[in-house]
């Protein structure tokens, strides 16, 4: 897992060292977001040729200025992309906080994939001890 961390990272901080901020554009005194905005539907014309048959779920500003963080759906599998504001360059990996260690895909991506409990029908479940408990295990089988 290290290795692979710093197998994502040194490409990640090379361009950093060479370009300074990653930003498309001059920097600004004023917030990014205000003047670059990306519907779910411009994201899915870029991301088209790449991806096929790509769903938007999300946008929203990534931790790192100059990107936004895209939550998608391809193939029935969950995923976070991230995307300059230029909409030229794309990135597709780990965005780690090197201070405080907090890997920001990581978090998005187990947002993303929460499921809701509440949700699931619990109609015909055999229900074990409590069921106002606080936490909750649910057992899915196939008793064929």
């Amino acid at each position: 897992m290290r290795k692979l961390l710093i197998f994502l990272l040194i490409p990640l901080c090379a361009v950093f060292f060479r370009y300074g901020e990653a930003s498309a554009f001059p920097k600004s005194d004023q917030e990014c977001i205000k003047c670059h905005t990306l519907s779910a539907d411009q994201a899915k014309e870029v991301f088209n040729e790449l991806i096929p048959g790509l769903k938007i779920l999300g946008i929203q500003d990534s931790p790192l200025k100059g990107l936004w963080e895209v939550s998608m759906e391809s193939g029935g599998k969950k995923g976070i992309l991230y995307l300059d504001y230029s909409k030229k360059k794309l990135f597709a990996g780990s965005l780690v906080d090197i201070k405080t260690k907090v890997n920001h895909t990581q978090e998005s991506f187990s947002k993303l994939n929460t499921a809701d409990i509440s949700q699931i029908p619990l109609d015909n479940a055999l229900v074990m001890g409590d069921k106002n408990a606080k936490h909750k295990v649910v057992v899915f089988d196939d008793p064929d």
